[in-house]
């Protein structure tokens, strides 16, 4: 049994989630066959790990299913085997992808500036690059993070985020990507034909002759610490040395918030480590699942 706040919580995310399947998550997961109608249904499954994840801290498969066993069979009675409720998330990974796109399409807050983006990137890790991985090669390979200093197999979750003032900013999209792939690739790719806007990335973001371009054509702006040119004379660089240091400072501080934004995703809901993941459906729930956990109170 549970409390009746969190009783109260567990009814009202198990509505919104019957709403987003009325409106467009039926189509995600439909099935055309004669076993098309489970006693636990796809709704139910999604409730059961969004309301252990946001409200219990249980991050693996294992011990949601088990924290349901424990506390929520009244809830749920038709819950069934572990092995039956992973088998079932893993065909939902599909609509907790679109579910929470929706979440942060719908309840984007009053206080973003949309013509201010922060761009950043973190890695979430199937493995040590010391070993081989060998878990969802269709969406992994090695990558590097020089945050951290270290290699390892998985993907890179790319964030641009809408910059808001004295809090952590707001996702605007979200991409996923093989952890090797280099972030103004991704850029270029998915967000290059945004127009009249302010981007601050890091220095990995710095490509005069692409910005320039993209300034000329869309009126979009990048915005970067200043990166020291190789060869400069030390008396060119001591001259512009006040003002650069000045101009990176001042990009750090306004940028320095998705690194927070990240910080709280993983305090929230472990998402950087993925090492119990089994498969690339897996992999998906792993990362929708958790960014839907986080962005889920959005709609209390």
């Amino acid at each position: 049994m549970i409390n009746q706040p969190k009783a109260l919580k567990l009814v009202k995310i198990y509505s919104i989630i019957c709403d987003s399947f009325e409106k467009d998550l039926k189509y995600t997961c439909e099935r055309l066959s004669n076993n098309a109608k489970q006693d636990l249904t796809d709704q139910e499954i999604m409730t059961i790990y969004l309301f252990a994840v946001q409200e219990e801290q249980r991050f693996s498969v294992t011990h949601i299913h088990k924290y349901a066993c424990d506390y929520l069979l009244d809830w749920f009675p038709k819950l069934g085997s572990y092995a039956g409720f992973s088998n079932r998330l893993n065909q939902l990974s599909e609509s907790f992808r679109c579910f929470s796109t929706s979440l942060l399409e719908d309840f984007l807050p009053s206080d973003c500036f949309t013509d201010q983006s922060l761009l950043d990137s973190m890695p979430i890790i199937t493995c040590s690059g010391k070993r081989n991985g060998k878990v969802a090669k269709d969406l992994t390979d090695k990558g590097y993070c020089s945050t951290k200093s270290l290699y390892y197999y998985g993907v890179k979750l790319h964030a641009l985020a809408f910059r808001r003032l004295n809090t952590i900013p707001f996702p605007e999209e979200i991409q996923i990507n093989p952890a090797s792939v280099n972030d103004l690739t991704v850029f270029k790719e998915a967000w290059s034909e945004k127009a009249n806007r302010k981007f601050f990335g890091d220095k990995i973001y710095i490509n005069e002759d692409f910005f320039s371009v993209l300034e000329q054509e869309k009126k979009s702006i990048m915005m970067t610490p200043v990166k020291g040119i190789k060869g400069q004379c030390q008396q060119i660089k001591n001259w512009d040395k006040a003002a650069n240091d000045l101009f990176s400072t001042a990009v750090s501080r306004v940028r320095q918030p998705i690194e927070s934004l990240f910080n709280w995703l993983i305090v929230k809901t472990d998402i950087q480590k993925a090492s119990k993941v089994r498969s690339s459906k897996g992999l998906l729930i792993h990362i929708f699942g958790k960014i839907a956990a986080a962005f889920i109170n959005l709609a209390f």
